[in-house]
């Protein structure tokens, strides 16, 4: 069967004529392992000054996961119990999951039709004075407009927090993702643009004071051996995972420009086909294209249509957070309240389905793909 993403194929990527990324990537695994320096060893920090590099800003701390990254952000701007955060109901369940550890308040805004992202015109509105900070996800690989949001922001005095999980690498007014806003956060889950081979993340940056919180809190915080001047979690990236990041980043930027030719071979083709309900990308924006997402009307049919013919889906996603049980508690009032409907972000989750992306797909594959959607449709 095709894969929906296919990490052995980047692996065979070759570097130069002599080297593959396979080689390169299992060369600085033995290097760590033969020194021995599994936590906090000299690869986390040379990836941090490679990461800050790349997209510009002043502080990068790496961290566990893109979930802890999000964590240790709210935590360094001060939320706590009862707080409000605005944000998207359209996002994986760690942009609210992490508002909710901490005892704050999601307050959802409905997204832009055209982009997927939260739409900016609607966060005015959902301001009060128990809010706090709002956290705009760049989804499947596009920049939300900060632009946009960053006025709102500071007219409000609000900090901003981008939920860059699937957008590092992209860019909006030719900045990069995670340098848009107060703090960025990523994650470098494996299925990423950037993905390493376990769970990865990192936050950035352009306060030095909120970067050294960060760094604090993801260290338990502890500010010397053994004396912890807060409370922190263990939000540490592993050496090796830093090792992994460190040989894929070299090929990163070629890899973006891979997506974005295969993106642009999908809306050309399906647009002839008469299907062009796919995110807008904005004149603005770059995207690294994390999915490929359409919109079809009958969706199941669609996916086991597909399947029949060994041709991989997904759903990106199919439940809104306020409809999550896990937040039942903190989103009844606002099921109740009629005031506050989704009607954009109700519509699109039932009609999304993601097509394999992936830098290295083959032509060949790719129209199979095509041929086969417009048989199906």
């Amino acid at each position: 069967m095709m894969k929906f993403i296919d990490l052995e194929a980047q692996q065979n990527f070759s570097i130069n004529e002599n080297i593959t990324l396979r080689d390169d990537i299992n060369k600085r695994i033995k290097k760590v392992l033969d020194e021995g320096n599994f936590i906090q060893g000299p690869e986390v920090k040379e990836l941090e000054e490679s990461l800050k590099k790349f997209n510009g800003s002043e502080f990068c701390i790496t961290a566990s996961n893109g979930t802890d990254a999000l964590l240790i952000a709210l935590m360094a701007i001060g939320i706590k119990p009862g707080d409000e955060i605005i944000t998207t109901p359209f996002s994986f369940i760690s942009t609210s999951e992490t508002i909710v550890l901490l005892g704050a308040i999601p307050r959802y805004v409905d997204i832009d039709p055209k982009t997927y992202n939260i739409d900016p015109q609607k966060i005015e509105e959902r301001i009060t004075e128990k809010t706090k900070a709002i956290i705009p996800v760049s989804l499947y690989g596009q920049a939300a407009d900060f632009a946009s949001i960053n006025k709102i922001a500071d007219k409000y005095h609000l900090p901003v927090i981008e939920d860059g999980a699937q957008s590092f690498g992209a860019e909006h007014y030719q900045k990069r993702s995670c340098n848009l806003s107060t703090i960025g956060t990523t994650s470098f889950f494996p299925s990423k643009p950037l993905g390493c081979y376990g769970d990865g993340g990192a936050c950035f940056t352009n306060d030095e004071e909120l970067a050294e919180r960060m760094r604090i809190i993801s260290l338990h915080g502890q500010t010397k051996r053994y004396f912890h001047k807060e409370i922190g979690i263990n939000g540490r990236l592993d050496t090796i995972q830093a090792a992994i990041l460190l040989a894929k980043l070299k090929i990163f930027d070629n890899e973006i420009f891979l997506r974005n030719q295969v993106a642009q071979r999908y809306t050309s083709a399906l647009n002839k086909i008469g299907l062009d309900s796919t995110p807008e990308i904005s004149d603005q924006n770059l995207s690294v294209y994390a999915q490929y997402t359409i919109q079809v009307e009958d969706r199941d049919s669609f996916q086991k249509k597909l399947k029949e013919r060994n041709i991989p889906t997904s759903v990106h996603y199919p439940t809104l957070l306020y409809r999550q049980p896990a937040f039942y508690e903190s989103s009844k009032n606002e099921l109740k309240n009629s005031k506050y409907l989704f009607p954009n972000a109700e519509k699109i989750c039932k009609k999304v389905v993601s097509l394999p992306m992936y830098p290295y797909l083959r032509t060949e594959d790719q129209d199979k793909i095509i041929e086969t959607i417009k048989d199906v449709l």
